[in-house]
């Protein structure tokens, strides 16, 4: 059935569910899971009086994003190793999370794709998250979604 799940996590509670049903899944069907975290790409620098202001360097930004994945992926993959799943972790920065999900899931030969219902977007989506929108009318490939 199902050989490799993709979990994608943003440390929410939300997310935190397609965690748990990721991983309950692929011990039930002998899978692994890789648990990803789109990380927000580098913000846009302010303009003012015709100057360039970068609050932030690039590399210092990647550092952190960097930093930030692993705390949300280690305890993905902490989870698994518990339950005796094995569990890959990546990562990457994206202007759309969505977009990184899909692409993610390709480039690691995923078959099915595991998210929660919301994430962080707060009122932006009501019933299901934006990003968990767009990935189910953009997947060729089967969409679980936990609530």
């Amino acid at each position: 059935m199902y050989t490799n799940l993709l979990v994608a996590t943003d440390g929410s509670k939300f997310s935190e569910k397609a965690v748990v049903h990721a991983i309950g899944l692929a011990k039930a069907v002998g899978a692994k899971v890789t648990a990803f975290y789109a990380a927000p790409d580098y913000p846009d620098p302010t303009y003012s009086e015709g100057i360039i202001y970068e609050t932030i360097s690039r590399k210092d930004y990647a550092a952190i994003a960097a930093a930030d994945a692993e705390k949300v992926l280690a305890k993905v993959a902490k989870k698994a190793e518990a339950e005796g799943v094995k569990c890959d972790t990546r990562y990457a920065l994206s202007r759309a999370p969505w977009e990184a999900i899909l692409a993610a899931a390709k480039k690691n030969k995923c078959d099915v794709i595991v998210m929660g219902s919301h994430g962080r977007g707060g009122l932006a989506a009501l019933f299901l998250g934006s990003e968990t929108q767009k990935v189910l009318a953009q997947s060729k490939l089967p969409v679980i979604v936990a609530r």
